[in-house]
């Protein structure tokens, strides 16, 4: 009998990628906790299968030539489940090129910028001493903007992200896109963008993966602890 796949995570845009995917793909799986805001991401036992102290990260028991593998990097994870089941990929070359180019996109554009509007929208305004940056407040709110602006000419287009299929392109997009609100966007001129994300949220395994330890997830804004591992300078 196959083992379930051990999945290292925690509740954020990045680990919601692989819940869902496990989801949607019937992948039976064990959840492993790793509280970024107490610093389990450092530990060294973590290190050992994500060498960048960063989750998400899975440990597949049954990996190429029945061997075991870890991987880090969420989206190497999606490729490789979509390849190991077949599923979330396309039927054709060109649908694979399609969607290998919107989870890059999503991986060097969205998800960074995104990021970064979180840090300093939300985030570095809180920190002791405060960080209220006008200029990074803007940088990253506007090129946020611009990226949902060609996600919603996208999807113009298509039904999904890489084309009339379903993908981990979409998989990949979902979590970032959700938060639109705390990234200080707005859906009113973005029309299929807004039919997308309410398509996605109404998907029984984004429910599901969206809703995995979400009793954990926290508002870092008032935990200066956590806020010392994740933003302050590695000593």
């Amino acid at each position: 009998m196959t083992q379930p796949i051990d999945l290292y995570f925690w509740p954020t845009p990045n680990g919601w990628k692989i819940s869902i995917a496990l989801e949607e793909m019937g992948l039976p799986y064990t959840l492993h906790l790793i509280d970024i805001g107490a610093g389990d991401q450092f530990a060294p036992e973590f290190l050992k299968i994500a060498p960048n102290n960063r989750m998400p990260a899975i440990t597949d028991h049954d990996g190429p030539d029945g061997a075991p593998i870890s991987i880090f990097e969420s989206g190497a994870i999606l490729q490789y489940l979509a390849r190991k089941t077949g599923l979330f990929y396309g039927q054709t070359e060109r649908d694979r090129i399609s969607v290998d180019q919107w989870l890059m996109w999503q991986m060097g554009g969205l998800g960074p910028m995104a990021g970064q509007a979180h840090h300093f929208l939300k985030y570095a305004p809180a920190m002791d001493p405060p960080n209220d940056l006008p200029y990074a407040k803007d940088r990253y709110r506007n090129e946020t903007a611009r990226l949902y602006g060609v996600l919603d000419r996208q999807l113009a287009q298509n039904a999904f992200v890489a084309g009339d299929f379903y993908s981990i392109a979409d998989m990949s997009i979902w979590g970032w896109a959700s938060l639109w609100e705390g990234q200080q966007q707005t859906l009113e001129d973005k029309p299929h963008m807004a039919r997308w994300l309410d398509a996605m949220g109404a998907r029984p395994g984004v429910q599901a993966g969206r809703a995995l330890a979400a009793e954990k997830r926290a508002d870092f804004r008032k935990d200066s602890a956590a806020q010392n591992l994740l933003f302050k300078k590695p000593s």
